[in-house]
């Protein structure tokens, strides 16, 4: 299984590598705003996050870290 890459309307491209996947795991399991998933990731705003979590596959951001580490 390859890598992952997320294309936003900004043009920025978003890796997601295991860095990334704690964050979003951490943001779909608490409370986390947008915008602290922003702050997080590096992004502009709040808007590229929520693009950003539009984009990624549910599984990949409900999935354990070391569950999808075995799985890359």
């Amino acid at each position: 299984m390859q890598m992952l890459k997320v294309k936003l309307s900004t043009g920025r491209e978003v890796e997601i590598n295991d860095d990334v996947i704690a964050v979003l795991n951490e943001y779909i399991r608490t409370q986390m705003t947008l915008e602290e998933l922003s702050k997080k990731l590096g992004l502009s705003g709040w808007e590229e996050a929520y693009e950003l979590v539009k984009q990624v596959p549910a599984w990949v951001m409900w999935t354990p870290l070391p569950i999808y580490k075995k799985l890359v």
